[in-house]
C-alpha cells in the first residue's frame, strides 16, 4: 500500500507541474527574458557602487552572460538612484515618529536594431524613528537602503521580462513605416503627363506660328512643342 500511495503522490505532483507549465505559470523569481539579452553588458553612473555590484549578481542569477560593451551586444545602461525621506507623524513633543524613504532608478535598454527602451523603478519603506536607539539609526538606514536597492534590481528583472512586447512594438512600428515608404516611393516614380491640344479653323488664327498641339510632364524640366497643318497667312 505504501508503495501505491508513493506513485499517486508522485503522479499528482507530475500532473501539477505539467498544468502549470502549460498554463504560462512561472515560479517566483523565475524571467521569461528574450533571446536579444541573453548576453548583456552593463554600463553604469557608479561602475563600482553598490546598484551596480547586485544588478550583476541578479543577471548572473538568471544565467545572463554579463560581457564587455560591443556594437552587437544588447546594454543595460543604469542611468542613476535617487533616495527621499519625508515625515509621516511626529510624536506628542513634535519629534518624528514614524519616517518613509523612496527610492528609485532609472536605466535604458539598447537593443542593437530593436531601439533604445527606457525605464524607471520605484518604492518606498517605513520605519518608526526610535529616539531611544539614535545610535544605530544610521546602520538601520543604511540596512533599508539596501534592502531596497536589492528590491528595485529584482523589478528591473520582472521589466526586462516584459521587454519582449516594447520589441514587437517597435518590429510592428517598424514595418508599417517600411511599408509607407514604399508606398510613396512608388507614387513619386509614376511621372503623370497632361496633354493639351488646340486647333484653329484659318479664321481666328492669331498673328504668327500657329500652335496646333503641344504636350508637357509637369514632372520634367523641358516643354515639347509640335506645329502641324497649314501656316499660310
Amino acid at each position: 500500500m505504501t508503495s501505491i500511495f508513493r506513485s499517486l503522490r508522485t503522479l499528482l505532483v507530475a500532473v501539477a507541474a505539467l498544468a502549470t507549465a502549460s498554463c504560462g505559470f512561472h515560479l517566483r523569481g523565475s524571467y521569461n527574458l528574450p533571446d536579444e539579452i541573453q548576453k548583456l553588458s552593463i554600463t553604469s553612473f557608479d561602475k563600482y557602487g553598490a546598484l551596480t555590484r547586485e544588478m550583476k549578481t541578479q543577471l548572473r542569477l538568471h544565467d545572463i552572460d554579463i560581457i564587455e560593451p560591443a556594437e552587437r551586444i544588447s546594454n543595460l545602461r543604469l542611468n542613476g538612484e535617487s533616495y527621499g525621506e519625508s515625515t509621516l507623524s511626529l510624536y506628542q513633543n513634535s519629534r518624528v515618529a514614524e519616517k518613509q524613504f523612496a527610492y528609485s532608478v532609472s536605466y535604458t535598454v539598447t537593443v542593437p536594431d530593436k531601439g533604445n527602451y527606457n525605464f524607471s523603478t520605484s518604492l518606498s519603506r517605513t520605519y518608526l524613528d526610535n529616539p531611544l536607539t539614535a545610535l544605530a539609526k544610521s546602520v538601520e538606514e543604511e540596512m533599508l537602503a539596501q534592502e531596497m536597492r536589492v528590491e528595485a534590481t529584482k523589478q528591473i528583472m520582472r521589466q526586462l521580462a516584459r521587454l519582449n512586447a516594447h520589441i514587437e512594438e517597435f518590429e510592428r512600428k517598424e514595418a508599417e513605416e517600411k511599408a509607407l515608404r514604399e508606398l510613396y516611393q512608388g507614387f513619386s516614380e509614376e511621372k503623370p503627363s497632361v496633354s493639351i491640344e488646340t486647333r484653329f479653323d484659318g479664321k481666328d488664327e492669331p498673328q504668327g506660328k500657329p500652335l496646333s498641339s503641344y504636350s508637357t510632364t509637369p514632372s520634367d524640366d523641358t516643354t515639347e512643342d509640335s506645329v502641324e497643318g497649314d501656316t499660310t497667312p
